[in-house]
């Protein structure tokens, strides 16, 4: 006797709402920007001594550059937190797509975090809340 194969997810039986996309195409667009960034992240030591040399300049006072081990901490801190935001912005993606309640909850609060990067953080999240808040969306993703 054979182990029973497990089946992919099944898609939802009813069709997507049209606005739908306002959720999933803000997803798509900050997973692309955080992957950028992930790109970026491990070129950015030398602009945190700048960035601290700028600041220094500012305020008047003189701040003597991070040290190596200082600058490596914080990139793999950056790098590790930008791979857990790509993690959760895909799944959440996914989860809306399949129409499953808690990929809605979620994206609701990427929609709330995402009002605090202004300009364009605070556009995509009033798309995605409008989206989030919508009846048929709401009805889409009550099932699961």
């Amino acid at each position: 006797m054979t182990a029973p194969t497990p089946h992919p997810t099944q898609p939802p039986t009813q069709p997507r709402p049209p606005k739908l996309a306002f959720l999933t195409v803000p997803l798509l667009i900050s997973l692309f920007t955080q992957c950028l960034s992930l790109l970026m992240t491990p070129f950015m030591g030398n602009d945190l001594n700048a960035t601290l040399a700028e600041y220094g300049k500012l305020t008047g006072t003189t701040l003597p550059p991070l040290p190596p081990q200082t600058v490596q901490a914080v990139l793999w801190i950056s790098l590790i937190l930008t791979m857990a935001l790509i993690l959760w912005l895909y799944n959440t993606r996914r989860a809306l797509l399949e129409g499953k309640h808690w990929g809605r909850v979620s994206a609701i609060v990427i929609a709330v975090f995402s009002l605090l990067l202004f300009p364009f953080g605070t556009l995509l999240g009033i798309v995605m809340l409008i989206g989030a808040f919508d009846r048929e969306v709401v009805n889409y993703t009550r099932r699961k």
